[in-house]
């Protein structure tokens, strides 16, 4: 399992929101790419990356960030937020981006995700988003009938590269990862799985570590490491202890 450092993009800045909501924001650096490199430095493998401006705007905003981060760190970066199309796919992936994440689109026009999934085989990444076991879209603001279970097994065998699976509830409130439903998740499909949401101590990382054996394969965890009641580096040694 790899531990999977979050940067979330704001106005040009480093954040991180609140279950989502747009109002409830806590900047935590001017310089995203700085973030970026201190991850690194710690040992990340890979950086998500979020253009939280693009998911509610549905289009990139804060290109000129991620352009920055590119060009600062060496490791690979995925890049969420706000791509509806297969232009906006293809300008990403030439600049440098080694997996894109396609979240509200996932839900809206599957036959968009598998399309781009033969011209980008392992490349894309689903992004589900839950409230209560329910798909979320359009950065969380509307929540929808499909269950997230549903919408994954819909991308069986197309060549996604992962599912992240996300609890909206637990997101940036640091109450531990939703184990059980992220376990149901990763049961019901073949597709490599990645926790998101509720990570708060080094505790939840062993107990995600439980879980590995069904197919989860790596957490992002924005908040905990920003506030620091998760020491990355340690993470990412117990994750690495557990090959």
């Amino acid at each position: 399992m790899i531990i999977i450092p979050a940067v979330d993009i704001k106005n040009g800045k480093c954040v991180r929101l609140l279950q989502g909501q747009k109002n409830l924001e806590t900047v935590f650096s001017d310089d995203p790419s700085a973030m970026a490199q201190k991850w690194e430095d710690q040992g990340a493998e890979l950086i998500h990356v979020v253009d939280l401006d693009g998911a509610f705007e549905k289009s990139p905003v804060n290109l000129l960030a991620i352009k920055k981060i590119l060009s600062c760190v060496k490791v690979d970066i995925q890049v969420g937020g706000g791509i509806r199309n297969e232009e906006t796919a293809k300008m990403f992936f030439d600049i440098g981006v080694k997996r894109i994440v396609i979240g509200t689109e996932a839900h809206r026009n599957p036959k968009f995700v598998k399309d781009i999934c033969k011209l980008y085989p392992s490349r894309i990444v689903v992004g589900i988003d839950a409230k209560n076991g329910l798909v979320a879209i359009e950065g969380w603001t509307e929540t929808t009938k499909m269950k997230a279970i549903d919408l994954a097994k819909t991308y069986e065998d197309c060549g996604v590269a992962a599912i992240n699976f996300t609890d909206i509830y637990r997101d940036g409130m640091q109450t531990g990862p939703n184990l059980e439903q992220t376990r149901q998740l990763a049961e019901s499909v073949s597709i490599p799985v990645v926790a998101s949401g509720g990570v708060s101590t080094i505790e939840d990382i062993k107990n995600l570590l439980s879980i590995e054996k069904y197919g989860v394969v790596g957490v992002i965890t924005g908040k905990a490491i920003y506030s620091k009641t998760l020491d990355f580096r340690e993470a990412v040694k117990i994750s690495r202890q557990n090959i």
